[in-house]
């Protein structure tokens, strides 16, 4: 009898901790995504500014209220806990992801726990980089349901500040229904709408004649205007951010106490 009590109490306590994990485990996101990260895009076209032109403060240019420069927190507060024309998207709205080297850092410490299942490996890598603050959110997913407008926010990492550094519009006005003359009539309505609207809010770019710069340095804040989008970016916070994350990951790699 008391050998069954005992059974009953060791399956009921078993219970209660896997619950108690579960409700604890932070990587059990409703609306977060982790995804691995991906190698730097730094894009450095050469830029001039036009003839009779002069530059723009483009760090002050918004879309849809997000500036680039904005951490993270605000722009979530933003759109989660305010009422917007925008909402996050349904699913996987936030990723959170970690720099190259680091998970590169993080693999290695694991495997020297003799952890080597992939799913385990993967928990150790995530736990490990959350308690460190490697881990941060890189993307914020945006949309306009009444219109089907989307926008996507990057950040930098929590090594600077978890910043926003580019931030992309894109809308339906370069989709058409058909290939006759009715459609291609409508399309360039809407196409002209849109840069008409374009040019209210910016003014007239001051680079080419899609382009909004700061300088005729390719690393300072810019904003390209496509049909039906808008790329608002500023590369050289993208790249400083991808530097320093290198160089830390590699003044912090966790290697084996050698002595000689």
């Amino acid at each position: 009898m008391i050998k069954k009590i005992f059974m009953i109490f060791s399956i009921m306590c078993s219970f209660f901790v896997q619950v108690s994990f579960a409700d604890e485990d932070p990587f059990l996101f409703d609306n977060f995504a982790i995804e691995d990260s991906k190698d730097t895009d730094i894009n450095t076209s050469p830029v001039s500014v036009n003839i009779d032109s002069s530059a723009v403060n483009v760090s002050g240019f918004d879309i849809a209220g997000i500036i680039l420069g904005m951490p993270f927190e605000d722009v979530q507060t933003l759109f989660f806990k305010t009422k917007s024309l925008y909402v996050p998207r349904k699913k996987n709205s936030i990723i959170y992801t970690m720099h190259k080297d680091w998970k590169y850092n993080l693999d290695y410490e694991c495997r020297q726990q003799k952890i080597y299942n992939p799913t385990e490996l993967e928990k150790c890598i995530n736990t490990l980089a959350r308690s460190r603050g490697l881990l941060y959110a890189s993307e914020l997913h945006l949309i306009r349901e009444s219109t089907g407008e989307t926008v996507d926010v990057y950040f930098t990492s929590n090594a600077t500040d978890n910043l926003v550094w580019r931030v992309v519009y894109k809308n339906d006005v370069n989709e058409v229904e058909g290939a006759n003359e009715k459609f291609e009539n409508q399309r360039q309505k809407k196409i002209l709408a849109f840069w008409q609207g374009v040019l209210d809010k910016y003014g007239a770019p001051n680079s080419g004649n899609d382009k909004w710069v700061s300088s005729g340095n390719a690393y300072d804040p810019m904003m390209t205007a496509y049909y039906g989008s808008l790329d608002l970016n500023d590369m050289g916070r993208n790249a400083s951010d991808a530097a320093k994350n290198v160089q830390q990951a590699r003044e912090n790699f966790r290697t084996k106490p050698y002595a000689f």
